[in-house]
């Protein structure tokens, strides 16, 4: 059953912070490997069966399966704390990557092109995937917060999908549009957003008995469950030391 109780935690437990949690510290670090380990592995094109699709397609819907789990069992600071660390990871790693390709290599180093097809970051794409990230990742956490709000914490499956279907649609379009407008046909950028975005969401959907099972046991080890009554969604709002003073917690 899903019907939350109506306890609340003693506000010392109420402002803990983040980082005392047992799980979010690890959580955390998870997120971010898959987000940058997606933007090194999404040059290469995959087959299957028919379909042709990039090695991100294949890890980075798992960052907003996590974005689930952050704003459904510690609440949208705790979301929000994840996404900007990304966010800078994901940054550090472009510029990085655009800095150590343009350096002359080594004469007797024969490996630059190679090193090229892996870290030689667009700017026109970086700008496109962080502001996709960005502006998806904050849609699919306040979706998902308020809809824990208005279902009293019960169907959690229509929180999962329903944040998704918003979060990744703001991703898809945001990327798609700034990446390929002016070089692509207006046609085909309409489809490149549509299969995308579906092949997202029933990515989401089908990991939803997973997502139940990795919120349900999180609930029971943290004992907390976050219900964002009184929380500034603004996603530039300074954290107070890391802590869940802005989210009203529930004993799961």
């Amino acid at each position: 059953m899903e019907t939350p109780s109506t306890d609340v935690l003693p506000t010392s437990a109420r402002r803990k912070r983040l980082r005392d949690f047992r799980h979010y510290e690890t959580l955390l670090h998870i997120f971010v490997v898959i987000l940058i380990v997606s933007n090194l592995i999404g040059q290469k094109i995959c087959a299957v069966g028919p379909f042709r699709i990039s090695g991100a397609q294949l890890l980075f819907p798992i960052t907003y399966i996590f974005g689930d789990v952050f704003t459904e069992v510690y609440g949208y600071a705790g979301s929000r704390r994840a996404i900007w660390i990304g966010f800078f990871a994901s940054a550090l790693l472009s510029v990085m990557g655009m800095i150590i390709v343009a350096l002359p290599p080594a004469p007797d180093w024969g490996n630059q092109a190679a090193f090229e097809a892996v870290f030689n970051f667009v700017p026109r794409m970086v700008v496109a995937s962080l502001l996709a990230y960005w502006a998806g990742e904050f849609s699919n956490s306040f979706v998902m917060a308020r809809l824990k709000l208005l279902t009293n914490g019960r169907m959690l499956w229509v929180r999962t999908i329903g944040s998704t279907m918003v979060g990744q649609l703001v991703d898809t379009i945001i990327v798609m549009v700034i990446a390929f407008a002016g070089t692509s046909s207006q046609g085909s950028i309409p489809n490149l957003i549509l299969s995308g975005y579906l092949g997202k969401v029933l990515y989401e959907a089908a990991a939803t008995p997973l997502t139940y099972f990795v919120v349900n046991s999180l609930k029971k080890a943290e004992g907390v469950d976050v219900y964002d009554d009184a929380t500034n969604f603004n996603p530039f709002a300074a954290e107070s030391s890391g802590k869940l003073d802005d989210s009203a917690a529930r004993m799961s």
